[in-house]
């Protein structure tokens, strides 16, 4: 094969190879239905496969996707089944299929930003991604996490229910909460059908999904909690809520469930639970590295999102994976009103398109990053100024973890 592969999209009759090419890829044994939720959901117009010859040896997909970002929401491109097969790596496929994808969103006026999970920290930083936000993997001890005594729980109730009953308040409920957490995602049918798939294949030996939902005493959904169960430890899968009780009146039911003594859950870096517990190490937390975003487009980026407060100040960015990204910014935001727009003026502050990526969601700080040498400033007080403004309320956070964006 050349150094120049040949790089198309799939037809839709080419999904079994193009997945059986992800799945060697990944260590893991063809077979039908293995990459269901892949199936369903994936756009083959958006997906690319490396050619050598007849053979497809490696590919990417894109599934387009609207993001919570502070104060907005923006199309998002979720990149997703990065692979070339362990035969055709070192030739430069990745970085021509990463390079292709970029520039394809950048020329067609596509989504202004990118984000995937990555499986490997080293890969994607040459690329221009950047680590934008973390999730905390928990592990409770549920004989040690007896709720504080003065914890609201409101006046709503828990019921299980199966998948068909449960499903619209689950949507109706995902939908509220996605407005309120950046990160979050929308979840359209299709997205619905594959997080919700429960082939007994992708269970790990636990239980089937068990759908608990939180209602308010005239009826409405107000939370839930997805979960299952293997051996002693209850594994939650996602949980949702619109309000502080139901949030509080979940947890109290997951901590009540008899016959197992642990749970695992992976949540928010800033996640309520340890607050409402009388003992907070009952909770345990380990953060790592949730999504990773990079900016396709600065200018058409910085002026989806809001800000924290009032900013005025010129960027300098460098990009060499994206050139056309490369110059110097005017980002002027207050309240609703953001522009941003080339200028010649002086820079206020020295950075790369990963350093906005990482910064974008309003989680890692301008100033840490400034801290580690990434970002110069150039005008004393700039600094400052931007990382509060970058700021978000709450640590972004994506509910699905590494799944993004298939679910």
């Amino acid at each position: 094969m050349t150094a120049s592969p040949l790089l198309r999209t799939i037809e839709a009759h080419e999904f079994d190879a193009w997945a059986r090419m992800v799945t060697t890829t990944y260590g893991q044994d063809w077979r039908e239905g293995a990459l269901r939720s892949a199936r369903s959901v994936i756009e083959p117009a958006r997906t690319m496969a490396a050619c050598d010859g007849q053979d497809i040896v490696g590919g990417v997909s894109v599934y387009g996707r609207t993001l919570t970002v502070p104060g907005a929401f923006t199309p998002v491109a979720g990149i997703t089944l990065v692979a070339v097969l362990p035969t055709h790596r070192r030739r430069g496929i990745l970085t021509a299929m990463m390079r292709k994808q970029l520039t394809e969103l950048y020329e067609s006026g596509g989504e202004p930003i990118a984000a995937l999970n990555a499986a490997e920290a080293t890969i994607y930083g040459r690329f221009g991604y950047a680590i934008a936000s973390h999730l905390a993997e928990l592990h409770g001890d549920k004989r040690d996490m007896a709720l504080r005594p003065d914890v609201d729980l409101g006046s709503g109730t828990i019921r299980l229910l199966d998948r068909d009953q449960a499903r619209p308040l689950l949507e109706k409920v995902h939908d509220t909460a996605r407005g309120q957490t950046v990160g979050w995602v929308d979840r359209a049918e299709k997205y619905w059908d594959a997080r919700l798939h429960d082939a007994e294949h992708v269970r790990d030996g636990a239980t089937a999904l068990r759908f608990a939902v939180h209602t308010e005493p005239g009826g409405e959904a107000t939370g839930y909690a997805l979960y299952r169960s293997k051996g002693p430890t209850v594994r939650i899968v996602e949980l949702a809520a619109t309000s502080r009780q139901a949030y509080a009146t979940l947890w109290r039911y997951l901590i009540d469930l008899d016959a197992h003594d642990h749970l695992t859950y992976e949540g928010a870096v800033d996640e309520p639970l340890p607050h409402l517990l009388l003992n907070p190490r009952a909770a345990r937390t380990t953060p790592v590295d949730n999504l990773w975003v990079r900016l396709v487009d600065v200018a058409r980026a910085l002026s989806a999102r809001r800000y924290a407060t009032p900013l005025d100040v010129v960027l300098d960015v460098e990009d060499t994976f994206c050139p056309w990204n490369a110059g110097r910014y005017h980002l002027h935001a207050d309240g609703e009103t953001v522009t941003c727009a080339r200028t010649r003026d002086r820079a206020d502050l020295r950075l790369s398109a990963a350093e906005l990526g990482a910064a974008y969601l309003g989680g890692p700080t301008l100033a840490a990053l400034a801290a580690a040498g990434r970002v110069q400033e150039l005008r004393p007080g700039a600094l400052a100024a931007a990382s509060v403004a970058f700021r978000g309320e709450r640590e972004p956070f994506h509910v699905s973890g590494g799944a993004f964006p298939a679910f």
